[in-house]
């Protein structure tokens, strides 16, 4: 437990880059994603990338290893879907327990080889919350402005479930991610705080929001330094943001809140703003630069990448923050002022 924060005070911690990035280079058909276990399954399953954590566990390990090779002191398990509620798009709601147990339990496999071969330099496995496809503050009705589609408590059970699932299969602490709507998030906090509580145990939690467009917002609407005041309330190991932009336009939001917090600060950008046809194009020496941008300013504890971002992103971040300190918190800031 400790381990995780020790490490935090002696470098920058990187986290790994995007999963889907990887997976989509496999190339994976219809059959490949059914498998042989849910090959007569009564929807189609191509895109539902947490099963593979099922059907094809070894592209997954595979993909742990190589951003763990490239640098990676915390890789996310492949489980950004893993509710009931976003798994009902593929009627999979009774596999969710099972996908992120199995998720965890893979990444939790390649991190241990990796520790055993360099102890002095442990890796961890971050459990990956997802947002969900609903939001709990705004109708996704037009006509209807005081319609939810999902309420404060369905999200809870839902994140509880997949909490449970994540840390009895080893995951080392929990990352809810890409938070475009903090009361989702706020589910999300809710359930990790039941099952700490019922369990008697403590696990850290990073927290990640998404700052979704030009006016600096999230999409329920909160400036960076809003959703960080209204989460400061949970005893976070880290706040910060990941995906919607790339490192350059991220930087004013992580400047935003750097030093109005005691918890340490996290990044993961895309590879720049998807091309026209929704790729992203940004070579990992260019988002290095960027990236360096943040280290120079002293604004962050952990860095990696979102979408379109490769072993070789990783690879060139973690060259990169071995050269630099981790942001002091705030209040030693302050203190020296």
């Amino acid at each position: 437990m400790s381990n995780i924060q020790q490490a935090l005070k002696e470098r920058i911690l990187v986290l790994d880059g995007a999963m889907g990035t990887m997976l989509q280079a496999y190339k994976f058909t219809e059959d490949d994603f059914r498998g042989e276990r849910f090959k007569d399954y009564p929807t189609p399953l191509q895109g539902n990338n947490d099963l593979l954590s099922i059907t094809q566990p070894e592209a997954i390990k595979t993909i742990h290893a190589k951003y763990f090779e490239a640098g990676a002191d915390i890789v996310e398990t492949n489980t950004f879907s893993g509710t009931t509620i976003a798994m009902a798009d593929y009627q999979m709601e009774d596999l969710v327990y099972e996908l992120n147990y199995e998720s965890a339990k893979i990444a939790k496999e390649v991190a241990e080889e990796f520790t055993a071969k360099e102890p002095h330099k442990p890796r961890f496995v971050a459990g990956s919350i997802g947002p969900t496809n609903r939001t709990a503050s705004m109708s996704p009705d037009v006509n209807d402005p005081g319609y939810r589609a999902v309420t404060f408590d369905e999200l809870r059970v839902a994140y509880k479930q997949q909490v449970e699932a994540l840390m009895d299969g080893g995951a080392d602490l929990l990352l809810v991610e890409t938070v475009f709507d903090t009361l989702n998030a706020k589910a999300a906090l809710f359930a990790i705080e039941e099952v700490k509580e019922e369990r008697g145990i403590d696990i850290p939690i990073m927290l990640s929001g998404t700052i979704t467009d030009a006016s600096g917002r999230t999409l329920s609407g909160q400036t960076a330094e809003a959703f960080l005041i209204s989460v400061s309330h949970i005893p976070l190991l880290s706040v910060g943001f990941n995906c919607a932009l790339g490192a350059n336009l991220l930087q004013p939001h992580l400047e935003a809140i750097a030093n109005k917090t005691d918890f340490a600060i996290s990044a993961h950008p895309n590879a720049g703003l998807p091309n026209a046809f929704g790729e992203y194009d940004e070579s990992p020496e260019e988002m290095g630069e960027q990236i360096e941008e943040y280290l120079k300013k002293n604004l962050i504890n952990i860095i990696g990448g979102c979408c379109g971002t490769s072993p070789e992103h990783i690879s060139v971040i973690a060259n990169l923050a071995a050269k630099y300190k981790p942001r002091r918190h705030a209040e030693l800031v302050s203190a020296s002022h």
